[in-house]
Formats: structure tokens, C-alpha cells, sequence
């Protein structure tokens, strides 16, 4: 009982000592603690919480762990007061057998942010064991005629303590014949000789019994004892002597059985049986030793019979024999050091303690994902790790301490182009030949919303008929995002924008997750022709990244408006009088019928005929300028007499709309060519003013049209010519473009190049097909300064470019917003377009009087000109 306590205070008193200089060295890179063996579970090392400067909430909420680099656990940290404690008994002796520093090394794990510290645990012996002899008596043979001084060398005594506590010395009992000695052998450890003080007198006492007591150096001290039974002998006084007294040999480890080890020779003095010599172990060899090695009783060899492995035992302290054939048989001893060299026979071991995935793909170089450790059991040069990962990878490894290291990345992750990576950590130690192996883990990349979504098309293009049926889906867009989940799922709307002063949500809207576009009311070609639609996607990352596509919607005009007549005035019985002079031959000029239809392009082209009947072939009408001729010369009898036709005008739309003009021709004698044509015209103009006036309007105004078309047609020659690129021939249509190659903007749906111009006082656009297609149009609209809405005169040239085009000419007329600016423009810009459409525009959307009759009396001087009018022009006029 008083011994258990003096080994606890003793223990104690260590573990503080202990403890107190492991607190001296917490300040290196490692902390380090001392516990004395077999303490209980629950007995307190240290604080690592106070060690790390951290609090116990901090411990909790970093999932601090103990990572063990044995296999067994033998320490856990308490997380309520961050202690580290004994999880289970240890036993010093089991764990590092004769090992003079035995320590155990452990791994203190953070988290958020990761972080390892290394700990070292020295395990300190205390005095549990005492020595212990492997018999209890000790049987010994003694010659009388051995000297004084003569040893005997005694089995010894073994304690598995280290330190202080092993074993110390020993004692004999006390005699008057016998004296003990103890020598140290070179490994530290100490075995007793019994030498002989006084001459022996066999026949005075034949026998001893002994008292042999080995003693440790604990406190308190330990001991074990055996009896010595010495007999005395007659005669055999010479003990064999071995050459050497101390053999060293050095062996490779994992050499075959069998191999020599040395050969040991020794002599002795006698002659006959007493001097026959035979080999053996000491009785007190260690067993691991007799499993190792053998000896050969007759010539000394010692061989290997076992597997020999550095790792396990680095050096052998064998104790041999040579005992001779005598009675009593003598004895002598030698020692052989057996040191193993060790060879690279491990493979280095990887072990991945802590591994972050997955990361972010948006990770800052250096960010640490896993903590690596590596160990070879092998020694010196066939122990060093090197620690090495494939090459392309964007991470690198770093050293951190010892054979610790840390997989960092090393450069940009982009999760779209690479979503994960296989790691391969390889480690090869420093052998001939060299030994590896590896260990594999996956690092996953998490999504980050990097990337903005993308539209199929750079623009899109899309074509609705006019007067569309309200909520009819009109296009669609699609967009695309290579990120994952919410920062992948894309939503659209519209941008706001005006479209003719109202807002562009009141003509479409769009599905935000199909990208479909609806039509929100019916589209009229003749109020909008064209507009504009900026379409933004979404998507539902954070911060949320967009992009903008513009959907170009062009309205196409159907047929949905019939001609109207707007010259000459339609009575109130809509019958029109005109009279025909009886002197009038074939081709005489009656009347010019002017038509006009709202809608655009080939379904406003007008053409005039006359409706089958009894006097239709009488008179003849131009089928596209509306003139109204005589088709015979009347004879005198039919002087008088009228003739009732009808005028059909029809469009060119399908299907074909048209009107209808009842006409009462009126053959009379009395009027001049003149006056009929001032009664089929019915305007005041003609009441005002005498024939004299009306030749005189007539010459001035074809006169100046004349003189500004001719400038016109050569100023836009030259300067087509000066402009003009290699892909147009000579025959190409041409409006005056000031930087022709910078003004194309391409159609995707169309494969169409628009080319703008608002130079001078035409402002123009013209629209130019591509190669891919071989009957490709071109169409030149070109805007007055003062039309408000489009009139298309379509021209085939005599003969197509070298790319099959068509030319088509697009003249866009605008009326100036109040009567003051039609006027001004009247003399400064009607004249130079020469169109007949101008004024009849004008004319219909003047709302002065006076402006009206002007505009009147001006369109009869061109009206009721005789002659072919331009081919194939067709102007409208919004009512």
C-alpha cells in the first residue's frame, strides 16, 4: 500500500516536472506535453484551449478533434473545459519496450478557418515494474581450484523500466568466499559477475547458497532476487577465452535464413574432455534474439533463422558462450553486436487528415483544401518523403512542418470548363531503387454565378402580316447559361421603350420563362411599319447577371384597303359629266382619273379599265396612268348623243380589292378641246383664270420639273459613280450615299444590308439582298423632307448586276406638320421630287382652304399634261 502511494507521489512530482517544461516549449511551432504512464482514464495532460489562446465556445463552433497518427486512441479533448485527457490507460513498456524516449504524436484539427496543430505527447516511465530474474535460483559450478579474482558470469536480472528506474545494481549476499561484481555493457545495461575472493577448499564446504538481489533506481526503489546454488568442483581450471572479447557485425535487413552472421573461435588451455568447447546462447538471451538467430555448437557460426527487420529491432546485443567438456565444465563469454542496416523495403504511407470539397469555383489562389501526411518507416535517405500531384492541375502542395503538408489551389477554377478533379497525390522516398505509392480524392467546384446568359442570335428578325389576331405569340427568344440551379434559370421581359408615343407594353409582351413574345393589340401596316423590341434575360443568381438582345418586328402589309378616287371630284349622284368635242379624233385626251390606296407595295399598285358594255369600245383608258381617251373620230350624225361607261380601278393585292366610277360622256360641238377639259377637271381654277393663264402654268411647270429633274438625275449619277463599290454594275440604281461601306446593318432572316443616308434634302435607305439567293431584290426607299408615309415605285432594270438583283425604289413623302411649312416647302422642294403623289398627299392633309385650292390648281397644271406617266408608280396617301 505504501509503496502504490510512493509511486503516485513520485509520479506526480515527475508529471509536474514534466509538464512544466513542456509549458516552457509551447512557444515553438508544436505544443508538447508530458504524461506518466499508466494513469487513469480522465487524468488531465493539458489545456489545449488555453494553449491555442482559444475560448471554449471558439472550440465548440471549430469542431476542434484529436487526429491520433497510431491506432490506438489514447487522448480526447474534453470540449466543455477544452482539456486534453487520458481516453484509456497506457502503458509505457507495451507501447516503446526499451525505447529510452517514447512519445506519442498527435493532430489538433480546427476548422472554419482549417487549421492543424501538432502536438507531442511524451510518455514518461514510472518505477511499476521491479527487476525480475528469469529463474529463481541460479545453478553454478565452481572448480576448487578456480583463483581468487576468477568471475563467473551470472544471468541478469531484467526490468522493463528505462530510465532512473531501471535497473541499477546488484547485491550479494554476504559470505567470507565470494565477492560481486557488476560491469556495464555498451548498450547501458548492467549484469552481475560473481567472482571469487578466497581460495576454494572443496572438502572444507562443498556447496553455497547465495542470495542474489538486483535493485533498480526508482523511488522508491524495486527489487527481485534469486538463490545462487554454488557447487564446488575438483580440478578443471582452465575456462575457454574467445579471440575477442566483443564482436560487431553489420547485416542487411530482410537478408535470406540461413545467411552468416560471424563465426566465433575460442581456445582453452586444458587438454582431453576438459579441453572440448562447445557454443551456445546465455540461458537469459531474449527470446525475440533466439527466434532471430542460431549457433552452432561445434564451429562457433552464427547464421540468421529469421525474418530481420530494421524497422523492428536496429540492433542485437547477443551474449555467446564457450563451455568446455571439464568437470565442472568451464565457461567463457563474448559479446556480439549485431547492427541491422536497414534498406528501402517500405513503401512511404499517404494519408489525406483533412479534405475541403466541394470548393468554390471563384477560390482565391492559396485557399487550402486538403492536409496531407506522409511517413516511411524506412531510415535516413529511404525514409524522406517527397510529396508530388500531376502536372496541369491548379493546386500546388506545400510544406507545413515535418512530413505534413497542404493542397492549396494555385490559379483560376472555372467550374463550366472543369467541374471536378481527380487528385492524385503520389509520394516516393529517397531509396535505390526508389518505393511510391498514392493516394486518389475528388475536389468538386460549386457553382458561382460567373457567367451572363446568352441568346441564340447576335438579333433576331421576324415578320408579322398586318392586322394580327391580339395575344398571338409573334416570336420567341432563347438564352443559355452554363452556371447551375437559380444561376442558370433565366427569366425575360421587355425593356421599356416608346413606340409612337405609347409604351411598348402596350404592343407585346413576353412569357418571362419561355422567352415567347405575344402581340397585345392588332398591327395596322399603315400606321406602324416597323419597331423595335430590346428583350433582356435574367438570371437568378446573386448578383444577377443580364443581357440584351434587340428583336427587330416588321409589320407586312396586307391587302386590306380599297382605291379611292381623289381626282377629278366625284359628284353627289357619282356620275361624273365629261364632254367631248365633236371634232376629237381617235386618241383625243378627256380626262386623267387619279387613284389611291392606303396600303403599300404591289397591293398598292392601281390599275385602271373599263367595265365591258355597248359604248366600251368607244373610248380607252391607260391601264396604269388613268387617262381617258377617245378610241374612233365621231362622225357628225352622233353629234349630241352621250355614252355611259364605268371605270373599274382595281389594286393589285390578293385578292384584289377595287372601285367603281359611273362616267357620262357627252359629244358636243360647241366645245373646244380647252373647255373640256376645264368641265372634266370641275375646278375653280379654270373659273379664275383664262386659257391665256392656264398655257402659261402649264409651260412654267414643265419647265421647272423638267429643269430639276434633269439636275437631279446628274448630281445622283456622279455621285453614285463616285461611290460606287466593286459589286455594282452599271446598271444599278443608285441614291446618294455619302459613306455607302458603313452603313449596312445585317437582317439575320433576310440576309438584307440597309444602307441610311440623311444627307441633303432626301433622306433615304436603301435595302440590298445578298448573293446567297439568285432572284435577291433591292429596294432604295427614298424620303422627301417633306412626305410623311412611304409610296414604292417598282423598276426592273433592262438588265440584272452580276448578282441577279432587282432594283426597287422606295420614295417616302412627308407632309410638314402646319400649313406655313407646306407652303414654304411648296416652292423650295414640290417641284424637285416631281411626283404627283406630293400633291395629292398635300392636298389631303392640308387643312387650310386657301392651301387646298393652291395645291389644287398646282396638281392640274401636271394632271392634264398630256403624255405617258412614269411606268409602273403607284402613290397612297393616308386619308
Amino acid at each position: 500500500m505504501d509503496s502504490r502511494q510512493r509511486k503516485r507521489s513520485g509520479g506526480g512530482r515527475l508529471w509536474r516536472i514534466y509538464l512544466y517544461l513542456a509549458w516552457l516549449s509551447c512557444a515553438s511551432a508544436q505544443l508538447s506535453y508530458s504524461v506518466s504512464e499508466e494513469l487513469s482514464p480522465g487524468s488531465i495532460v493539458g489545456n489545449i484551449a488555453k494553449d491555442l489562446s482559444l475560448t471554449v465556445q471558439r472550440i465548440a463552433q471549430r469542431r476542434l478533434r484529436v487526429v491520433s497518427e497510431s491506432t490506438e486512441q489514447y487522448f480526447e479533448v474534453k470540449q466543455a473545459t477544452g482539456d486534453l485527457v487520458i481516453k484509456q490507460k497506457i502503458d509505457r513498456e507495451q507501447l516503446c519496450e526499451l525505447s529510452s524516449a517514447c512519445s506519442l504524436h498527435l493532430q489538433i484539427v480546427l476548422e472554419d478557418p482549417l487549421e492543424i496543430h501538432r502536438v507531442l505527447v511524451e510518455v514518461l516511465d514510472v518505477n511499476d515494474n521491479a527487476p525480475q530474474f528469469s529463474t529463481n535460483n541460479i545453478s553454478l559450478e565452481i572448480s576448487e581450484a578456480a583463483a581468487p579474482g576468477t568471475r563467473f558470469r551470472l544471468d541478469s536480472a531484467h526490468d522493463p523500466d528505462v530510465g532512473t528506474n531501471s535497473l541499477r545494481t546488484y547485491h550479494l549476499a554476504a559470505n567470507d568466499f565470494f565477492i560481486l561484481h557488476v560491469e556495464t555493457k555498451s548498450d547501458g545495461s548492467k549484469f552481475p559477475e560473481l567472482a571469487v575472493d578466497k581460495p576454494l577448499d572443496r572438502e572444507t564446504q562443498a556447496s553455497f547458497r547465495l542470495l542474489l538481489t538486483a535493485v533498480d533506481g526508482g523511488q522508491p526503489e524495486k527489487s527481485g532476487s534469486t538463490l545462487l546454488l554454488i557447487k564446488i568442483l575438483d580440478v578443471n581450471d582452465n575456462a575457454p577465452v574467445f579471440d575477442e572479447p566483443v564482436n560487431k557485425v553489420r547485416l542487411l535487413e530482410n537478408v535470406a535464413q540461413g545467411t552468416l552472421v560471424t563465426k566465433l573461435n575460442a581456445t582453452d588451455a586444458d587438454s582431453g574432455s576438459n579441453g572440448d568447447i562447445s557454443f551456445l546462447f546465455s540461458k537469459y538471451t531474449p527470446e525475440r534474439v533466439l527466434k532471430l538467430f542460431s549457433v552452432d555448437s561445434k564451429s562457433g557460426e552464427i547464421r540468421v533463422k529469421g525474418d530481420v527487420d530494421y524497422e523492428k529491432g536496429n540492433a542485437y546485443h547477443i551474449t555467446v558462450q564457450a563451455r568446455d567438456g571439464g568437470s565442472p565444465a568451464m565457461e567463457g563469454s563474448c559479446n556480439v553486436i549485431v547492427d541491422i542496416i536497414d534498406v528501402n523495403d517500405n513503401a512511404p504511407e499517404v494519408t489525406l487528415t483533412s479534405l475541403t470539397s466541394p470548393i468554390r469555383e471563384d477560390s482565391a489562389p492559396e485557399t487550402v483544401i486538403a492536409l496531407i501526411s506522409a511517413r516511411d518507416l524506412d531510415s535516413g535517405v529511404n525514409g524522406e518523403v517527397k510529396l508530388t500531384i500531376p502536372p496541369g492541375l491548379p493546386f500546388k502542395l506545400n510544406s507545413a512542418f515535418g512530413m505534413h503538408y497542404s493542397l492549396t489551389t494555385a490559379g483560376n477554377l472555372d467550374r463550366e470548363a472543369v467541374p471536378e478533379y481527380t487528385v492524385v497525390i503520389r509520394a516516393t522516398d529517397g531509396g535505390t531503387p526508389p518505393l511510391s505509392s498514392q493516394t486518389t480524392f475528388v475536389v468538386k467546384l460549386s457553382d458561382v454565378n460567373d457567367n451572363a446568359p446568352t441568346f441564340s442570335q447576335p438579333s433576331y428578325s421576324v415578320d408579322i402580316p398586318e392586322n394580327n389576331s391580339p395575344s398571338a405569340p409573334i416570336a420567341a427568344v432563347s438564352a443559355t447559361d452554363p452556371d447551375l440551379g437559380d444561376n442558370a434559370r433565366i427569366s425575360y421581359s421587355i425593356l421599356p421603350s416608346m413606340v409612337q408615343g405609347s409604351p411598348i407594353s402596350s404592343y407585346v409582351y413576353i412569357n418571362p420563362e419561355s422567352g415567347h413574345i405575344y402581340s397585345m393589340r392588332s398591327l395596322d401596316h399603315e400606321q406602324l411599319k416597323a419597331f423595335t423590341i430590346e428583350v433582356q434575360a435574367r438570371d437568378a443568381g446573386v448578383p444577377a447577371r443580364t443581357t440584351n438582345v434587340t428583336v427587330h418586328v416588321f409589320v407586312i402589309d396586307v391587302n386590306d384597303n380599297a382605291p379611292v378616287i381623289i381626282h377629278p371630284s366625284i359628284p353627289t349622284d357619282k356620275r361624273l359629266q365629261l364632254t367631248v368635242p365633236s371634232s376629237a379624233g381617235a386618241g383625243h385626251f378627256i380626262s386623267k382619273l387619279v387613284g389611291l390606296d392606303a396600303d403599300s407595295g404591289h397591293n398598292a399598285w392601281l390599275f385602271y379599265s373599263i367595265v365591258p358594255g355597248p359604248n366600251a369600245r368607244m373610248f380607252h383608258i391607260g391601264a396604269h396612268s388613268g387617262e381617258l381617251r377617245t378610241a374612233r373620230k365621231w362622225p357628225e350624225e352622233e353629234v349630241g348623243s352621250t355614252y355611259d361607261i364605268m371605270i373599274i380601278i382595281q389594286d393589285n393585292g390578293e385578292p384584289p380589292k377595287s372601285c367603281s366610277l359611273n362616267i357620262t360622256v357627252t359629244l358636243d360641238e360647241k366645245v373646244t378641246a380647252v373647255d373640256a377639259l376645264a368641265n372634266s377637271n370641275h375646278t375653280p381654277f379654270y373659273n379664275r383664270k383664262g386659257m391665256s393663264d392656264i398655257t402659261l402654268y402649264l409651260i412654267i411647270s414643265l419647265a421647272c420639273v423638267s429643269a430639276v429633274s434633269f439636275i437631279t438625275f446628274v448630281v445622283l449619277m456622279v455621285r453614285c459613280l463616285r461611290h460606287r463599290g466593286p459589286g455594282f454594275g452599271d446598271s444599278d440604281c443608285c441614291c446618294y450615299s455619302r459613306h455607302r461601306s458603313t452603313r449596312y446593318h445585317q437582317r439575320p432572316s433576310k440576309d438584307l444590308h440597309l444602307q441610311l443616308n440623311t444627307d441633303g434634302p432626301i433622306r433615304y435607305m436603301e435595302v440590298v439582298g445578298g448573293p446567297q439567293e439568285p432572284h435577291t431584290r433591292t429596294y432604295r426607299p427614298c424620303y422627301s423632307t417633306i412626305s410623311s408615309r412611304s409610296d414604292f415605285v417598282f423598276m426592273k432594270t433592262p438588265m440584272l448586276s452580276h448578282n441577279n438583283t432587282l432594283n426597287m425604289t422606295l420614295s417616302r413623302k412627308h407632309l410638314m406638320n402646319s400649313a406655313s411649312e407646306v407652303r414654304t416647302y411648296m416652292g423650295e422642294q414640290a417641284l424637285n421630287c416631281k411626283s404627283l403623289p406630293t400633291m395629292t398627299g398635300a392636298l389631303h392633309r392640308a387643312r387650310d382652304p386657301d392651301l387646298v385650292e393652291q395645291l389644287e390648281d398646282q396638281r392640274l397644271q401636271w394632271e392634264l399634261a398630256p403624255g405617258p406617266s412614269p411606268p409602273l408608280k403607284q402613290s397612297s396617301s393616308r386619308p
